[in-house]
């Protein structure tokens, strides 16, 4: 993260590690089982509260995540399961975890983009990076409003692409941590061609699976490695 960007001060929050890399504005549905979550949402709800997503991988927790407002509860189980919501909205660095709840918090230091000078060459990065999504979408066969994507400023644009269907939740991670706009934005054109050839690569694939083909033979040709898994080696 860029150490030149505007910090807002700390505040103690609940937090929610997930594998998920959560982006501001970015929608994100969850099903909240586990006892001690039940308990959260439940209190962020009737204190109309934020909690914090970080990405988690198994492994390790980052430091840095985005705070989830939930935006409504789409059902209510009989066993308190219940299905929500949720939106991106701060970005926070964690300095501190804190266990004395049920649930995990962390104090943390909350923290925006570094501010930026416009340029000429904006609206021509914003016009490639738009042309880009466009050619994902007609392999995906999404359909979006284009016009409203170019008056969008840098920061929303820059946040709205990684947030589209085929980016990792570690390509997420790694916007989720760049603090300027233009530079966020510069990494969606790099990014989001490797994001169409996966796409692609991936409907060719389902394509000789559906006609009983070599998939083995069509990875190797595009270059990438072919695994079997052994299921003796899972844990």
């Amino acid at each position: 993260m860029d150490t030149t960007s505007e910090m807002t001060g700390h505040q103690i929050i609940p937090l929610f590690p997930l594998g998920v890399a959560l982006l501001p504005q970015m929608e994100l549905p969850l099903h909240i089982f586990e006892e001690r979550y039940k308990v959260m949402i439940n209190e962020c709800l009737e204190q109309d509260r934020a909690f914090g997503v970080v990405h988690y991988d198994g492994t390790d927790i980052r430091s840095i995540g985005c705070t989830a407002k939930i935006l409504g509860v789409v059902k209510q189980y009989e066993d308190g399961r219940m299905d929500i919501v949720t939106q991106g909205k701060t970005r926070f660095v964690i300095k501190h975890m804190d266990q004395s709840r049920i649930y995990l918090q962390a104090k943390v230091l909350f923290f925006e983009d570094e501010r930026e000078t416009a340029s000429d060459n904006d609206t021509t990065l914003a016009g490639k990076v738009i042309h880009l999504l466009k050619d994902l979408d007609r392999i995906s066969g999404t359909r979006r409003d284009y016009h409203s994507l170019a008056g969008l400023d840098l920061q929303r644009l820059s946040f709205l692409i990684p947030s589209t269907e085929g980016f990792t939740h570690e390509e997420r991670q790694q916007f989720l941590e760049i603090t300027s706009p233009r530079q966020r934005l510069t990494k969606c054109t790099a990014v989001l061609k490797t994001v169409i050839q996966r796409m692609k690569i991936s409907l060719e694939i389902t394509k000789i699976i559906d006609g009983n083909g070599d998939v083995k033979a069509l990875v190797s040709k595009k270059g990438i490695p072919f695994m079997v898994k052994n299921d003796r080696q899972r844990p």
